[in-house]
């Protein structure tokens, strides 16, 4: 016991080298200069997919159903028919507007013959003034009288248009509410509900603090024409299609404190998929994604890679290696950042060496051996 504790009390006297690197000297770690590149810059938000347009399909005559033209969850085009209602009944009430309007005209006639026969006899003894006013007078009623029946014909056909309820939008039809042979009315509800497929909408918040930032960094490049957005989906796949910002609320949501965004991004039919296929398209309303936003640019930034970042309770932190060759921790703040690649906004300087790999091998005022490494790659685009 006495002979260890003597060993360790001359190595102990040999100085703090010996203590702090054991007879292999200085510990060898990799640097890379901190140095600007081409990124792109991202920031990923959690996003529901939202159709462009949703329509309810109501009657709106009562009539019995029937037909059904489509085949439930399949893609429909704008007008296709997709009940037909009883028409019967409308095509009779049709056929009594039109003989009544016929009546109307021929009375119409009689009257306008009454009218000029009165006037002619006025320069005859045989005129009396009170026939002509009295022929106009029955003249005006029945001009009257048809428009009114012309206004009855057209509310007719309009309601025996109503007996073929077809597609508003194209898009994607769910199920039918109610099935051939059951009579509808405008009160019965929606029938079926109908959304539309391409191009479709994604929403997602972002804090209020976020948006000012967003404004003030693409503002001279265009607003939000100088972003884009790329969506990957729930599976883990990064989406093909980018899509672009057209809308921002303008309230802020008091309980977040954020602001609804809104892009809009194509959604085309899948390879080989057909209209009458399940889940033929990507992005399906109301699917959660995770929206990425970038720039459509890419900016000059101070960057080091990102396993050269350590953390903290006090936060994000490297180790520089100075001209002594001795090991300094830097505080520093982070931006938009990649796995693989960290942009610096504050707390390090262009040139700087960053030690990047042996990291576990140091701590702040020991001395180390350092070597370059290979430079990072430029970030290329999430996705």
């Amino acid at each position: 016991m006495r002979r260890l504790t003597a060993v360790a009390a001359v190595l102990l006297s040999a100085g703090p080298a010996l203590a702090q690197f054991g007879p292999g000297g200085p510990p060898s770690v990799g640097v890379i200069a901190a140095a600007k590149q081409d990124v792109v810059e991202s920031t990923d938000y959690v996003g529901r997919v939202q159709a462009t347009d949703r329509v309810d399909l109501v009657a709106r005559v009562t009539a019995f159903i029937q037909a059904r033209n489509f085949v439930e969850g399949s893609e429909v085009k704008q007008g296709d028919v997709l009940y037909r209602l009883e028409r019967g009944p409308f095509e009779a009430d049709l056929a009594a507007k039109q003989a009544a309007i016929a009546q109307t005209q021929a009375l119409l006639k009689n009257a306008s013959i009454t009218t000029q026969r009165a006037q002619s006899l006025m320069n005859s003894p045989a005129g009396l003034v009170s026939a002509v006013d009295a022929a106009r007078a029955q003249e005006a009623n029945l001009v009257g009288q048809l428009q009114a029946n012309q206004a009855q014909l057209r509310a007719s056909q309009i309601n025996l248009d109503y007996t073929e309820i077809r597609a508003p939008i194209s898009g994607k039809i769910g199920r039918s509410a109610l099935a051939v042979g059951n009579v509808v009315t405008p009160a019965s509800g929606p029938l079926a509900s109908l959304v539309s497929q391409d191009p479709i909408n994604v929403v997602f918040p972002m804090s209020v603090r976020e948006v000012i930032s967003l404004r003030n960094r693409y503002a001279a490049q265009g607003g939000f024409s100088a972003v884009q957005i790329r969506l990957r989906l729930p599976d883990g796949k990064v989406y093909g299609q980018i899509g672009k910002l057209d809308y921002v609320d303008p309230s802020v949501a008091s309980a977040t404190d954020t602001l609804t965004l809104r892009a809009r991004i194509a959604n085309p039919l899948r390879a080989g998929a057909s209209g009458n296929d399940i889940a033929n398209r990507e992005l399906l309303d109301g699917e959660f994604v995770t929206v990425t936003l970038e720039g459509v640019t890419p900016v000059q930034a101070l960057a080091v890679p990102r396993a050269a970042v350590l953390s903290d309770q006090q936060g994000n932190y490297v180790y520089v290696v100075g001209a002594d060759k001795k090991v300094q921790q830097r505080r520093v703040t982070l931006g938009q950042s990649t796995p693989s690649l960290a942009i610096v906004l504050t707390g390090l300087s262009e040139g700087e060496s960053v030690i990047a790999d042996g990291i576990q091998r140091v701590r702040p005022g020991i001395e180390v051996n350092p070597s370059p490494m290979a430079p990072a790659p430029a970030t290329a685009p999430k996705g």
